[in-house]
């Protein structure tokens, strides 16, 4: 088996369910796999994508089950510390406003943005992996917000996991369902696959509260945005 590879019975154990969950979810063809010698074999990579588009189509209550099941690391009785998207997010990696009216200026602006706090060491090479992702399918919602990141997690170019956010001065065609503009911009910076899931449940449940998306669009700065988002979370079960 391939280092990155799950069999059954280990990622039963990485999404802490029962094998013949795992079983009847390849049976039914809702989980990505494929036989190697007679035997189902699942990419760390694909089952990555899979989590993420779960978590892409799922209502609060299935984020906060997703956000439980994301905590507990395999091999350990203990969940992880619950993490905070405002403990993420410094203020050096807000703008408001971002300065970009274009796809390509908004995803060069986050990448640079995001290497203000030190943290990213090539702005470079993290605008072209978000810019590969969003050509491979765009992040942006009909809310109006976009939750950029690259395909995989770019530990090389990163001292830390955070998270960088942007609001442009109007809303900018981004690929959003129904021509919708985006105005509101987070990008994901991520060392590892969990960690990446684990932020992007918590972000999902923030960005579902409208009243969330108002005050972040009428905050009169970066320290505004920031205290918006941290007393949101405050709330979140």
């Amino acid at each position: 088996m391939a280092e990155e590879d799950f069999d059954v019975e280990s990622l039963a154990a990485y999404l802490h369910v029962e094998a013949s969950q795992v079983q009847r979810l390849v049976e039914r063809g809702k989980l990505p796999a494929r036989k190697v010698s007679g035997s189902w074999r699942f990419s760390q990579a694909e089952v990555h994508h899979w989590l993420e588009s779960r978590i892409g189509l799922s209502s609060d209550d299935e984020l906060l089950q997703m956000e439980g099941v994301l905590e507990r690391l395999p091999g350990r009785s203990e969940p992880s510390p619950p993490i905070s998207i405002a403990k993420m997010l410094p203020i050096e990696g807000i703008a408001i406003p971002l300065h970009a009216r274009t796809r390509g200026s908004v995803i060069t602006s986050m990448a640079e943005l995001a290497a203000n706090t030190g943290w990213l060491w090539d702005a470079g090479k993290m605008a072209e992996a978000v810019r590969t992702r969003e050509d491979m399918l765009p992040t942006a919602l009909e809310d109006g917000v976009a939750l950029l990141h690259p395909r995989r997690p770019l530990a090389g170019i990163l001292a830390q996991p955070f998270v960088a956010f942007g609001r442009t001065a109007r809303g900018i065609p981004f690929g959003a369902p129904r021509g919708k503009l985006t105005d509101l911009f987070f990008l994901i910076c991520s060392i590892a696959d969990r960690g990446h899931l684990r932020v992007l449940a918590r972000l999902s449940r923030l960005i579902g509260d409208p009243t969330l998306l108002d005050d972040l669009r009428h905050a009169a700065d970066a320290a505004a945005a920031h205290d918006a988002i941290a007393k949101r979370e405050a709330q979140l079960s």
